[in-house]
């Protein structure tokens, strides 16, 4: 009796943010900022089972030594081993980044940055959050909430407390999902004179505080149905242009990592985004979506991420092809998740740096 062989699983069967999230993953442990488990355990999350796990690694030239024993979940796994402890030690960027340049329209010039004290978090940051604003400040209101799309989705709404016209914002999370550390971008956008809303992208499959761990949430969120999420999102809008004090129906939208990309796929998608800020997100496939847009686009980027930096290019090209607003910022020295102050590749000087572009940039264009 001859045995069958088994079908291999085909890579390209993934996509393209289940490709994004499992080769930062990869990444990640090649840096040495995850363990061996940790790297099974979200790639098995991320590509909805284990041969597809083991077809990503081979894709990427990772190591394919994993043990056969885990069952393979499905795309939005239930039931997943809680988190390992993480190494707490992680390479410092060193470098202090400088910054390259490459501009299509005037570049802004930067408000003054204000730097109110750091408040304890749940994710502990490295060194100081500089730029982090406590839910108490009295400069700002902020709440969850919840909204509907097709689903009920839950949120997180920061505003200024004085009275006055204000532009809106979207916030996109990180992969993580709508962490403290987002919700704390959102109080600096409400800080600056933004009415600021992050969505929590994960609602759909219950809020991020009730997944079991990260790698649920990246298993969620790699599975995903982009033309849900950018339902979501343009629901998150379209709660915006009704609160009070709203400037204009036209809002910014910001994002990082996973959002970075979402950023940039709503800012083509709604032609109500204004100004559009991706943090080292990867480009839609294809980029030609992007021309779409009536946004006026910011890319920031670290010298050192060059698994994104390599679609840059596309980027650029479908912007200005189409005669779009687009500028660079690449950050000599910094990494990828260089913004995020509770993570290990935390680069605080250019954190402060790209923010001050930030504002600027929704200033000019909102």
């Amino acid at each position: 009796m001859s045995s069958k062989k088994r079908p291999q699983f085909n890579p390209e069967q993934l996509n393209q943010m289940q490709w994004y999230l499992g080769e930062e993953t990869i990444e990640d442990y090649d840096d040495g900022l995850t363990t061996r488990r940790t790297l099974l355990r979200r790639l098995i999350a991320i590509c909805g089972g284990s041969t597809a796990a083991a077809a990503l690694m081979s894709a990427c030239g990772a190591p394919v030594n994993a043990p056969a024993a885990t069952a393979a979940p499905a795309n939005a796994p239930q039931s997943l081993p809680t988190t390992p402890t993480e190494p707490t030690s992680a390479p410092a960027a060193t470098a202090a980044p400088a910054d390259t340049a490459t501009a299509t329209a005037p570049a802004a010039t930067a408000p003054a940055a204000t730097a109110p004290a750091a408040t304890a978090a749940v994710e502990t940051p490295k060194s100081g959050p500089v730029l982090s604003v406590p839910a108490n400040d009295p400069a700002i209101r902020a709440e969850d909430i919840t909204f509907q799309s097709a689903a009920t989705i839950t949120g997180y709404l920061a505003r200024p407390s004085a009275e006055g016209v204000y532009p809106g914002v979207i916030v996109i999370h990180e992969n993580r999902g709508l962490t403290d550390h987002i919700k704390d971008v959102a109080r600096r956008l409400a800080k600056a004179g933004f009415i600021a809303l992050a969505p929590d992208l994960v609602s759909r499959s219950g809020k991020t505080t009730a997944q079991t761990d990260s790698a649920q949430v990246a298993g969620v969120l790699g599975g995903a149905n982009p033309d849900d999420l950018i339902a979501d999102l343009n629901a998150g809008i379209t709660l915006l242009s009704t609160q009070p004090g709203i400037k204009s129906k036209k809002v910014g939208v910001v994002g990082f990592c996973f959002g970075g990309g979402y950023t940039l796929r709503l800012a083509a998608a709604n032609p109500n985004v204004g100004a559009a800020v991706c943090y080292y997100g990867v480009t839609p496939q294809p980029a030609s979506l992007m021309a779409a847009t009536n946004a006026a686009v910011l890319g920031q980027y670290g010298g050192a991420d060059a698994r994104v930096n390599g679609a840059i290019p596309a980027l650029e090209e479908a912007l200005t092809g189409a005669g779009k607003t687009f500028e660079k910022h690449i950050y000599d020295g910094a990494g990828h998740a260089f913004n995020n102050d509770t993570g290990q590749r935390y680069d605080e000087k250019t954190a402060v740096e790209a923010w001050s572009r930030t504002l600027a940039w929704f200033v000019k264009y909102l």
